[in-house]
């Protein structure tokens, strides 16, 4: 028995997860991309994996580059998510709708967001249509803990923490 495609994308779709914005600077230019498959793989050494679609023009970019900066935005980022998401934008406009510093690796930082991972990229593996980036954090800058954002069915959803704690 195979599953489909679409049933699996369907699937999917119900499991929500935070949403990030993948930024990378270095021989290769600026990039950066909206991505929500981002998981935690070690704390020993601190180690994130990101899975990029190959055919993702960030995709070559993160490989040359050698960093990137997973940036887990807070609620009140939705359209810089959707900024980030579409290809109607180049990276210069993307960029522009966000305030950005760095920390040790020179990938962009996100001003205001949930939290950021600076990492440098240790490995990558290609599996099907996406590769898999292991990326360990070199320097982490926490933002905001009390507001959060994760997509679910296709949707933004918010996330605060409870005043009853």
């Amino acid at each position: 028995m195979t599953v489909e495609r679409q049933e699996f994308r369907d699937a999917m779709a119900r499991l929500g997860a935070a949403v990030n914005v993948l930024t990378s600077d270095g021989p290769a230019g600026r990039s950066g991309c909206t991505a929500s498959a981002v998981c935690s793989v070690t704390d020993d050494p601190p180690t994130l994996l990101l899975c990029l679609n190959r055919s993702s023009e960030n995709n070559a970019s993160f490989k040359t580059n050698g960093v990137v900066c997973i940036n887990t935005l807070a609620h009140g980022h939705e359209e810089l998510s959707a900024t980030f998401a579409s290809r109607k934008f180049d990276m210069a406009a993307r960029f522009a709708a966000g305030e950005w510093t760095t920390l040790h690796t020179g990938a962009p930082i996100l001003v205001g967001a949930s939290v950021s991972f600076d990492c440098t990229i240790s490995q990558s593996v290609e599996v099907g249509t996406h590769t898999v980036f292991f990326c360990e954090v070199q320097a982490i800058q926490q933002g905001p803990a009390d507001q959060g954002l994760i997509y679910f069915a296709r949707q933004y959803h918010r996330l605060g923490a409870s005043a009853e704690g």
